[in-house]
Formats: C-alpha cells, sequence, structure tokens
C-alpha cells in the first residue's frame, strides 16, 4: 500500500541460495516499497514473507540480522573516514560469526584503498557509493537488497559490483537488485513488476 493505494497484488517470487533477482518496473510501480517489505522495513498489508520456511514477522530481529540493505541514501557518516565507516558497521552490525572481510580489504574491493583515511564527506558521488557499497563485505549476510546499487558509478565499477554479487551468489548468497542501469549478471532472473502492479489502472 502507499497510502490507501494498493500497489501491486497477487504478487508471489521465491529465491532459492544462490539466486538473484532483477525487480523490474518503471518510475512509481512501487518496487522501493517492495524491497522494504521484503528485507522487513514495512509490512504488507497481506499475504506473508517467509524465511527458511518460517514468517519474518515471527523472526524479527533473527531474520533482520541476515539481511544487508543498501538504499537510495548511501548512509555514510561524513565526518569518519572510509575505513573508520566501515569498522563502525562491523562493530555495531555483526556477530562473530557474521563478521565478513576486514575494513582494508573491503575497501581494497571495492578499488577505494586509497581514500582509506580520508573524510567520507570529501568523497566523490561515485566513492561514497562503493563506501557504502563496502558495507556489504564486511557485513557477510546471506540476503543482499541492492536499490539502484549502480547509481554515481562509471561502467568500470558498475562491472566491479556485478562480480562481487556473481561470487556472493557463488557462496550460495541471494540477492534482490532494483536497478534502470544495464549490468551483467550471469544467472539472475528478471522479475516484472508490472504483470502485479495496480497503481496505473
Amino acid at each position: 500500500m502507499r497510502g490507501d493505494r494498493t500497489l501491486f497484488a497477487g504478487l508471489s517470487l521465491d529465491l532459492a541460495p544462490g539466486e538473484a533477482l532483477h525487480v523490474r518496473g518503471p518510475n512509481g510501480l512501487g518496487k522501493t516499497t517492495l524491497l522494504r517489505a521484503l528485507c522487513g522495513l514495512s509490512r504488507p498489508m497481506r499475504g506473508e514473507i517467509r524465511w527458511r520456511g518460517q514468517k519474518v514477522s515471527d523472526l524479527g530481529e533473527e531474520f533482520t540480522a541476515e539481511v544487508a540493505y543498501v538504499g537510495h541514501l548511501n548512509g555514510i557518516q561524513g565526518d569518519l573516514t572510509a575505513s573508520e565507516n566501515l569498522r563502525l558497521t562491523s562493530q555495531i552490525f555483526t556477530r562473530r560469526k557474521q563478521q565478513g572481510v576486514s575494513a582494508g580489504e573491503a575497501l581494497e574491493r571495492v578499488g577505494l584503498r586509497a581514500q582509506a583515511d580520508r573524510p567520507a564527506r570529501h568523497l566523490s558521488q561515485g566513492q561514497k557509493r562503493r563506501l557504502a557499497l563496502a558495507r556489504l563485505l564486511v557485513l557477510r549476510r546471506p540476503l543482499w537488497v541492492l536499490d539502484e546499487p549502480f547509481t554515481a558509478l562509471d561502467m568500470a565499477s558498475v562491472a566491479s559490483l556485478s562480480c562481487l554479487i556473481g561470487e556472493h551468489m557463488a557462496t550460495g548468497g541471494l540477492a534482490l537488485i532494483v536497478s534502470h542501469q544495464a549490468f551483467d549478471l550471469p544467472g539472475i532472473r528478471d522479475f516484472e513488476l508490472a504483470h502485479y502492479c495496480k497503481a496505473r489502472k
């Protein structure tokens, strides 16, 4: 729902370990609303969302601890350095068994090693986006929910991030992606939200 308007109905989808889904559709159909519901940030008016066979509403924090969400906003702290941003993410949001790569390695993987000690507010828009995406690597969570992850990235960075998503899938990870930008990710499935959308009817 958006206000009192039904955005979509009759929707059904599933993901198995190692799969990724590209949620497609023009602006205004509710793609971000769907992603927010699927990762537990909002609740659907009807129906249910399940994780490992159990209702997300029953699992609570047990489910959210397995989700890494990157939305439109980068959510980084401008006064902290790139490295400090990632270390803070690791300290606050990871349990011992969930710890991923170090902040230094994550920055290396997204091409920001040279900016490790630079305050985030001084980074370019593309660098800020890569820093936000580097959190995926330090969190090491099985479900990645990515809303327009390629915004402000150049072609080389889009290819690099696509490879990271592919590596995540290869280890049994799952990904839900909304993107208007073209990217190459072998094995990803398309999901056309317009088939279920009521917003323009």
